[in-house]
């Protein structure tokens, strides 16, 4: 049987021209939406996309079927928008500053279903540092924000959470010992070291002062944890970068545990207007429900 999700599926393959790509953008596993395609090919007895190296491309049979796939779901859309006018919610804009491993991570999704559900209500994203993300939010100059570890007097929804790791490459002392032994800042103060922030205010040699530490042998310091990784892949320091942002392939790396292990929560904070401003409220109960938080 096919629904909405099955139809989204195949526009956003047709769109991204990769599987991996459109199965994020819905939210399913790269597998799940193989599978879902693949029965998709079965019930309608005909070959919807063709594989080759250069990526998926849309094949005679399936133009028709995304066209009216596409149609659908802008139709569904329309319906939307009329149930939002009836609601009195109409139209609206919401300017959410976050730092940019959020912005690529965890709300894409969040911000294509809300808009699917409520195409009137307009979502800008703005990348900034979690420190002018504060200021943006002190200022009023956005109306949510996403912080790093948000103090329980704010209003806020934990979007997500991960750990802290230590990473080494396979060639470091550090990478041969058992995957559940933690390491220490004592043992990596005086390492060559990538210091990566990620545009964030917590980051490595941060976490090392608030232990007592201080990194003395800097190498590099980039803003970007895919380049963090590839420079420790090279071999020209250790890093501390979050878990979740560790690359598919870990050929050449090692991730290990801090000692004590350190967590960091990325939370949607809101301002005193919450309850008043509608669209707003609208766009937090969808992020509250999404993440199961109401």
């Amino acid at each position: 049987m096919m629904n909405l999700v099955h139809w989204r599926l195949i526009v956003a393959v047709a769109d991204a021209g990769a599987i991996s790509r459109a199965a994020e953008r819905v939210g399913m596993t790269q597998s799940g939406a193989s599978q879902a395609i693949a029965q998709m090919e079965k019930t309608l007895g005909a070959k919807l996309f063709t594989r080759s190296r250069g990526g998926i491309s849309v094949t005679a049979f399936g133009e028709p079927v995304v066209g009216h796939a596409r149609y659908m779901l802008a139709s569904l859309e329309a319906i939307h928008g009329l149930a939002d006018e009836q609601e009195g919610l109409g139209s609206g804009r919401i300017r959410l500053g976050s730092f940019p491993s959020v912005i690529s991570n965890q709300l894409p999704l969040l911000l294509t279903t809300f808009r699917q559900r409520h195409p009137g209500i307009e979502v800008v994203a703005l990348e900034g540092t979690d420190e002018e993300v504060e200021t943006w939010l002190a200022s009023g100059a956005i109306d949510l924000g996403v912080v790093l570890n948000p103090t329980p007097d704010r209003q806020a929804l934990i979007l997500g959470r991960d750990a802290w790791v230590v990473l080494t490459p396979t060639s470091h002392p550090l990478a041969r010992r058992a995957s559940t032994q933690g390491v220490d800042f004592a043992e990596i103060a005086t390492q060559p070291f990538i210091h990566a922030t990620g545009g964030c205010s917590v980051n490595g040699q941060s976490l090392a002062r608030d232990a007592g530490w201080e990194l003395t042998d800097i190498q590099v310091t980039v803003r970007d944890w895919a380049s963090a990784c590839a420079l420790v892949r090279e071999g020209m320091g250790i890093a501390i970068v979050p878990e979740s942002v560790l690359p598919a392939d870990r050929k050449g790396l090692r991730a290990l545990p801090l000692a004590p292990s350190i967590d960091r929560r990325f939370g949607l904070v809101a301002p005193s207007t919450l309850a008043t401003n509608r669209p707003l409220n609208t766009f937090w109960q969808h992020v509250a429900k999404a993440t199961k938080q109401q």
